[in-house]
């Protein structure tokens, strides 16, 4: 016999509320009360125990749904919340409750179902009761993921516990910290490796050609369609779909890609049928999407949808302890591809790769030592050429710190600088820094740099 989880209701608008309760009970679930206040909540929970609360923020009374979260977070029963109110102030707050997940309404009932599944999916992860610790993929090492500081370690750990599963991972980190290669490590060990993992830099999508990119376009479809065009999402069915910058897709385009990722199926721009498609998504980004939320560029529903499994990776910066180890993997494969006798890297030169504060992380070091293998003159590396500063790389005038932007024109400049100013091709800024030369061209455009040599 299966158990029903039992679900309180916490919502003031009755209509709402009954709603809730035709689709919860429609989907399996029981259904222990529907309260209208905190006060009228704390009773049905002592009294009816329930597994789960659904909960509005704003209710009857002088409390809010904000309020009964941190009771609700004190006696361990997990909750989401189903709110219309998504301004800053208040999603701040319900940042800081914890929450197994959040839904804007208005939602379709599959919404419902879909982050209710969810969020039991974290709880379960929180809890330690997947039972995924017991995969084989535990005794595994993970190709290309080199070091073993402690903050590496649990990325590895977090990596094995999620790529037998088919849940959402969300990859955040600064640019050049391994986000492509860690989506590839999970695509590895997942029931989806015999098939392809396609990679989609969404920064690099003209905004025009996004929904043909990413779902495909029959013949005729619009002016200058004149074959049919297979979409990303259908190129990776039964595989894995890596969404690299997801932070940079238009909010029309978010909202198709939602639908997506709730009914697996697309439809081909100018068609008239829909494809259903079985794809692990696999999202990265360098932004803040919790503050793009709040400023109103990226819709919550699609983040909850994408969050169910976060992985932060860590700066170079934060783990110098495998400064070495890195270096010596790059100087082999480096000294390898170029057949150069280079075997070594002097005590000095080591020394001046701790030192360094690297603002462009395991990108930066990767580059340092390819250019100096092909430079070196002798089978060592005796010292590098890096930047030096007697001032904190994060300072600027009157001991203000720098924005996010100020550090991102200062990083391209580098580059540029490296690079002779050269943007496109072998030996540019673009493929310095790995990234696509129409996406470094508009970064560029927006950060007010001068395209002065191209």
């Amino acid at each position: 016999m299966v158990i029903k989880e039992k679900i309180l209701i916490v919502e003031d608008e009755f209509i709402v509320a009954n709603d809730l309760k035709i689709m919860l009970v429609k989907a399996g679930y029981e259904i222990t009360g529907i309260a209208s206040s905190v006060v009228q909540a704390r009773k049905l929970i002592d009294t009816k125990r329930p597994d789960w609360v659904l909960l509005d923020i704003m209710l009857k009374g002088d409390l809010t749904g904000i309020d009964l979260a941190w009771e609700l977070r004190e006696i361990q029963l997990p909750f989401l919340y189903i709110s219309a109110n998504t301004n800053q102030s208040t999603l701040e707050a319900v940042k800081a409750t914890h929450p197994y997940g959040f839904m804007v309404k208005p939602f379709r009932e599959r919404d419902l179902i879909v982050m209710l599944d969810i969020a039991k999916y974290r709880f379960g992860q929180e809890k330690g009761t997947l039972g995924a610790t017991q995969n084989d993929t535990q005794n595994q090492e993970i190709e290309g993921i080199i070091g073993k500081s402690p903050l590496l370690k649990e990325v590895i750990e977090k990596i094995k516990i999620v790529a037998p599963a088919e849940t959402s991972v969300l990859i955040l980190g600064e640019s050049g910290t391994g986000k492509e290669r860690v989506a590839h490590s999970i695509h590895d060990l997942s029931a989806h490796k015999s098939n392809a993992i396609i990679i989609v830099n969404c920064a690099a999508l003209p905004h025009s050609l996004i929904e043909s990119e990413l779902f495909g376009h029959e013949k005729g479809a619009f002016t200058g369609a004149n074959s049919l065009r297979i979409g990303k999402f259908e190129q990776a069915n039964d595989g894995t779909i890596f969404l690299d910058e997801i932070g940079e897709l238009p909010l029309d385009s978010q909202v198709k890609l939602l639908r997506v990722l709730q009914e697996k199926e697309i439809q081909r721009l100018g068609g008239n049928k829909t494809i259903k498609i079985n794809v692990r998504i696999v999202a990265a980004t360098n932004r803040s999407l919790e503050k793009e939320v709040a400023e109103g560029r990226f819709r919550l529903d699609l983040y909850y949808r994408l969050n169910v499994f976060p992985i932060q990776l860590p700066t170079l910066k934060e783990r110098k302890e495998d400064m070495e180890v890195l270096a010596h993997y790059f100087l082999k494969k480096y000294a390898a591809s170029s057949r150069k006798n280079v075997s070594s890297i002097s005590v000095p030169a080591l020394e001046q790769l701790m030192q360094y504060d690297w603002p462009g992380n395991i990108r930066e070091l990767e580059h340092l030592i390819e250019r100096n293998v092909l430079l070196a003159k002798t089978n060592e590396i005796e010292k590098f050429d890096l930047p030096t500063s007697n001032s904190n790389p994060l300072e600027v005038n009157n001991g203000r710190i720098k924005s996010m932007e100020e550090m991102e024109k200062e990083h391209i400049l580098n580059a540029l600088q490296i690079c002779a100013g050269k943007v496109s091709g072998p030996g540019g800024a673009a493929e310095l820094l790995k990234m696509q030369s129409q996406t470094l061209y508009s970064k560029m455009k927006k950060l007010g740099i001068k395209q002065g040599y191209n």
